[in-house]
């Protein structure tokens, strides 16, 4: 098919990634995003808690395909498709394709209680990391002014709900901040005192980790101050706290300040496709990463059902992502150059090159295919390896330096208070719980995959 325009809806690690290599080959690409820039969503978890800003974990898709002269980047929402006419519809028209990637990423999922999502944000997003850092700011503010010693220590009280790598990421950096970022800058209260738990329903944390790296990083944060409560269900997330567990064994937490990690479910765009999806919502798709019946239709990244071969899945992570970017880009451009048939494709192998999540400073856990680490070594290898997968070589030098100041000084260098503050307690709702109170979720790409 000489001449093949091929659409990408999300300008996420999949998303890019598959742009980016088919451009690279010659390859007429339309890149389609309601944002403009590309975000790199492992060190979101970094700008919630005030060491990194918001430019230097995003940069803008059209710079990043700005010298690739066949690919074209829209900004727009996209509301659905036209498979028969090969239409990819949006809210103020519609693109023509003759392959389409469908790469929209996740969202938050509260498991039927999107009523929580005003209370406790999630981190998808630059917007939920501006919520959430302005949320743990203000209640060291509010915790100052306090008139009494049970308000003051509900300012102080944080709850992560879930014990996946963002939920240990963030317990591990929030309780930094209280005892070694902050406890100078305040005259009435002692920050030190601040409680942060990890709640999570689960017996262990990090299940994706084997076992005794989970039980490592459980060590490793309680040794840094963080309560790590297993075998706990929240059941109730409201205005003035948390509720945990059911009858006797039931605990209430006076807190206004909960962070939503326990739950993502695949872009609901998924659902336009018409293809079956699983009980997250993601998209069942073909060894090939297509959809049924429509070879020219390609879902990825954490939007795509794709069986591992060993009974599981291939996990919603950065690399998994680029690798199917790739492969489809592959795909296409020998189909567009004659040199294979639809019916002959190849099957997606996915490569797992290892997991890591940090838990603080210099502390961290890795496991790879042959072995696992644990501690410094671990931390410095996790940062090196976020540090090459950033963008820009300004963006890469940025984080360096202020990973290097962070470390030898104790110091966070974006502790800003910003955006509106007329919500519940000076807070206002993440985008994306502001969009379901307004009757559910768009069909738009967003930038996780």
């Amino acid at each position: 098919m000489a001449g093949a325009h091929v659409v990408v809806v999300g300008g996420g690690f999949a998303g890019l990634t598959a742009a980016q290599a088919l451009a690279r080959r010659g390859v007429a690409v339309t890149l389609i995003d309601r944002r403009n820039h590309h975000l790199f969503q492992p060190l979101l978890y970094q700008v919630a808690t005030a060491t990194l800003s918001p430019a230097q974990i995003a940069a803008p898709i059209r710079k990043v395909l700005s010298r690739r002269r066949s690919a074209e980047v829209l900004m727009g929402e996209v509301t659905g498709f036209d498979l028969a006419g090969r239409r990819v519809l949006l809210s103020d028209g519609e693109c023509g394709y003759d392959y389409l990637v469908v790469a929209a990423g996740a969202t938050h999922s509260y498991f039927g209680h999107d009523e929580w999502a005003p209370f406790a944000p999630g981190l998808k997003s630059l917007e939920d990391a501006v919520t959430i850092r302005r949320r743990l700011l203000l209640a060291f503010e509010r915790a100052e002014r306090a008139a009494d010693q049970g308000k003051q220590q509900a300012e102080l009280t944080f709850v992560i709900v879930g014990g996946g790598p963002t939920g240990v990421e963030l317990a591990g950096a929030m309780v930094e901040i209280a005892r070694n970022t902050i406890p100078a800058d305040f005259r009435s209260i002692d920050t030190t005192t601040a409680r942060v738990i990890l709640v999570e329903a689960g017996d262990r944390l990090l299940g994706a980790f084997p076992e005794e790296l989970s039980a490592r990083a459980k060590r490793d944060l309680e040794d840094l101050g963080v309560e790590v409560w297993l075998h706990k269900r929240v059941t109730q997330i409201d205005e003035a706290g948390v509720t945990v567990g059911h009858g006797a064994d039931q605990q209430r937490l006076e807190t206004h300040s909960v962070v939503w990690a326990a739950g993502v479910a695949a872009s609901p765009i998924g659902k336009a496709l018409g293809a079956p999806l699983d009980k997250s919502g993601r998209v069942m798709v073909g060894p090939d990463l297509s959809i049924p019946g429509h070879p020219e239709v390609f879902v990825l990244g954490d939007m795509a059902h794709v069986p591992d071969g060993a009974g599981g899945q291939v996990p919603g992570v950065a690399p998994a992502a680029m690798q199917m970017g790739r492969f489809v880009a592959d795909v296409i451009v020998r189909e567009t150059r004659g040199k294979r048939a639809a019916t002959a494709r190849p099957a997606f192998a996915y490569h797992n090159k290892g997991n890591l999540a940090t838990i603080g400073r210099a502390r961290a856990v890795a496991a790879f295919p042959r072995f696992n680490m644990a501690g410094f070594t671990a931390w410095a290898l996790w940062a090196l390896i976020h540090v090459a997968f950033l963008i820009t070589f300004r963006q890469k030098l940025m984080v360096m330096v202020d990973w290097l100041w962070s470390y030898v000084f104790f110091e966070r260098g974006a502790r800003l208070i910003t955006g509106e503050q007329d919500g519940p307690h000076g807070t206002t709702p993440s985008p994306q719980a502001a969009r379901r109170a307004r009757s559910g979720e768009s069909m738009s790409s967003t930038p996780t995959s």
